[in-house]
């Protein structure tokens, strides 16, 4: 009987361990696909074939009209940006021994900002790094996203809701506006699809915060979770109509500290930010331009290397 019991207790625990293994594997590791993002065209009548023939022939129309009217030369170098509509212009800052990396950029149109997954699926533990997410897409520039799939919090992307889960009642979202235009919500005080139906285009579930109508909006000794101290970190942020700024900073390595939380609030003050966000950082942030990654990317500090992210921002 004694054996019996002591096999049993033998098997229940070798059950626990196989448990929690697969619960991390997946949390953390499994892939879990929960949508292919296809075309997201919308129309809210059927047509019939001669409708569609005719509809395509005006949007080939109104493409040569615009090719047309295009008479702006593209310009491209290692650190700008000028065509159709889009300028881009990036600059490096020494701040606080620390690099910082600033693409500032201003859009005829709003809908020129845009955002991708990995892969092209809205799921769990799908990733791949900023530069071929951002490469799968022909954009221009890129950074690292929320990383939607480590964290609970709404997710609204290119005008599709993917999730209404909120993270809490401390969680604080950006929203990008139909206008093009930011605002820092708290997801506390309205829900997902009441984002969509006003006009939300874009919402990111990371945060905090780091400024509001141009003011710091981070206390000097806040945090995210349990990060602490001076970290590589990625924020976005809206100076006026179609204005917009992506930051990245180094950290980690003797060449650059990083950055606390309220330094880079500050910073982005300082750029005329009127909203600023803030996204995923460590070893996630990431800036590419024109197909080059342009900070050092790093975990730990000992390798700079691009860690996979689920999801970018980016200029298309």
């Amino acid at each position: 009987m004694k054996k019996r019991k002591k096999l049993f207790s033998a098997l229940y625990g070798v059950f626990l361990v196989l448990f929690a293994a697969f619960t991390l594997l997946e949390v953390f590791v499994i892939p879990q696909a929960y949508q292919v993002v296809g075309d997201t065209t919308v129309y809210s009548e059927s047509v019939s074939n001669d409708d569609t023939d005719q509809v395509r022939d005006q949007e080939q129309e109104q493409e040569q009209e615009q090719e047309a009217e295009t008479t702006e030369e593209t310009i491209i170098t290692e650190s700008s940006y000028l065509a159709d509509g889009v300028s881009i212009e990036i600059q490096s800052y020494r701040v606080n021994d620390t690099t910082v990396y600033v693409a500032d950029i201003i859009l005829d149109d709003p809908e020129s900002l845009k955002t991708a997954f990995a892969d092209n699926i809205y799921g769990k533990n799908i990733t791949d790094t900023t530069s071929s997410i951002l490469e799968s897409t022909g954009g221009i520039l890129a950074i690292n996203g929320d990383y939607y799939s480590a964290r609970d919090g709404y997710v609204i992307r290119n005008g599709i809701l993917y999730s209404s889960e909120s993270g809490g009642s401390d969680q604080e979202d950006l929203v990008i506006w139909e206008d093009g235009s930011m605002e820092v919500i708290s997801e506390s005080e309205v829900t997902a699809e009441q984002l969509l139906e006003d006009g939300a285009v874009q919402v990111f579930c990371f945060g905090p915060g780091l400024v509001t109508d141009g003011q710091v909006s981070v206390g000097i000794n806040d945090e995210v979770d349990q990060s602490m101290g001076s970290n590589p970190r990625t924020a976005i942020g809206w100076i006026s109509d179609n204005h917009y700024v992506m930051v990245v900073s180094d950290g980690r390595t003797d060449e650059s500290e990083g950055l606390s939380l309220y330094e880079l609030a500050e910073f982005m003050e300082g750029l005329g930010c009127e909203t600023a966000y803030n996204l995923d950082g460590g070893g996630s942030s990431t800036m590419v331009f024109n197909g080059t990654v342009i900070n050092k990317p790093t975990t730990n500090g000992n390798k700079i290397k691009e860690r996979s992210v689920s999801d970018i921002v980016y200029i298309g």
